[in-house]
């Protein structure tokens, strides 16, 4: 059985390639995702997801392009129909980092996009992805809303809402993230979410053990030049510590009022998963190595966010370093999409409770207020 997946903001290709990795084997039959068709703004982006998720012959099925001009095409009928569908929606509105606005920012109404796309090919499921300040943005009202727009899309779904948090799903890497899966309702099937396998931070894959073993020589792999007070400042920071609690000299010291974030001029912690990777870069946001008084290259980032060595990207080292940052892990796509095709498939796994239960009522009254 193979499903087809279309994707919108579909990034580098972090979703796409956990789902082409998923598959489930019932009986004599494998189920398994291909992609049909994937939409991003971003020409590196675009570049890097036909070049690691497509055939030759599926390279046009890529389209670089604005989602508003590319939505168009959904009246055109020019698009390969879609058994699946995946968006990590623009999160910059709703992130805790800087000033949250919700849908009254630039990014936040353009979730509305993927309605259309569930609307027009309604799909047996759909995945949506985005970070967990999306839950206080607009006093929780956006949110809400978000849902039950998506429940009730196209021929309408049951919801399984959660906070991944992924390191406990074999990444190494704290990157928590809400997943919203959706289920034709018709179909009579209920998605579980999948058991976390590395639950005990004992069992949880530590930074030194993603970063071992790295050719010098491996793709997207150039060292970023630092000052010698950036290599000063580093020295003075342990592993784990940041340039807030770290033991500095005075002129080492940064002079900030205000919110301090923790990831500024942060280091690894050789033991633990590495804290979230981010696509930014500037102001001592890089990522540091635990021993070494440098940045984090991109191939080591791309490892902790477990995209495999051959996975090229394409760009400038800045452009990369946002296209990792930005990208939903593989290896926490794949375990969300195995558990899909055995829904599917009506086929039990390991599952807990979602952290993240649904209020039905808050949803319905949100509804009313809506349509009056």
């Amino acid at each position: 059985m193979l499903y087809r997946l279309g994707e919108l903001f579909c990034g580098p290709g972090g979703i796409a390639r956990g789902a082409l990795d998923a598959q489930v084997l019932v009986g004599d039959e494998t189920h398994s995702i291909a992609h049909a068709w994937a939409n991003d703004y971003d020409a590196d982006t675009c570049q890097t997801y036909k070049s690691n998720i497509c055939q030759n012959e599926l390279k046009s099925s890529v389209y670089c392009e604005d989602v508003r001009k590319f939505v168009k095409r959904l009246n055109k009928n020019t698009l390969e129909k879609i058994d699946i569908f995946a968006y990590g929606f623009p999160c910059n509105d709703f992130s805790i980092v800087g000033e949250s606005k919700g849908f009254d920012g630039e990014f936040g109404p353009l979730y509305t996009y993927g309605l259309n796309v569930i609307d027009k090919f309604k799909p047996v499921a759909f995945v949506a992805e985005n970070v967990g300040g999306i839950r206080s943005a607009n006093q929780g009202m956006a949110f809400f809303q978000i849902l039950s727009d998506l429940e009730r899309a196209g021929n309408g779904y049951d919801l399984s809402v959660n906070l991944y948090r992924a390191e406990e799903y074999g990444v190494p890497q704290a990157r928590h993230r809400i997943v919203i899966v959706g289920i034709d309702s018709s179909l009579g099937l209920e998605f579980k979410v999948p058991a976390p396998t590395t639950a005990d931070p004992k069992k949880q894959k530590s930074a030194k053990q993603a970063l071992s073993g790295i050719s010098r020589n491996a793709p997207n792999n150039e060292l970023t030049a630092q000052s010698q007070a950036v290599i000063r400042r580093l020295k003075h920071i342990k592993p784990g510590e940041n340039v807030w609690n770290a033991d500095l000299p005075e002129d080492l010291k940064l002079k900030v009022k205000g919110a301090r974030l923790s990831q500024i001029y942060r280091r690894l912690h050789p033991d633990r998963p590495a804290y979230t990777i981010t696509g930014s870069g500037g102001g001592g946001t890089h990522c540091y190595h635990w021993s070494e008084p440098r940045a984090l290259t991109n191939r080591e980032r791309a490892r902790l966010q477990t995209f495999p060595d051959d996975f090229v990207f394409s760009g400038k080292k800045e452009s990369v370093r946002k296209q990792i940052g930005m990208a939903v892990p593989p290896q926490l796509a794949k375990v969300i999409f195995e558990a899909i095709l055995k829904t599917l498939a009506n086929q039990t796994y390991n599952y807990v409770e979602p952290n993240l239960k649904l209020d039905h009522e808050s949803i319905r009254d949100l509804r009313g207020l809506i349509e009056q």
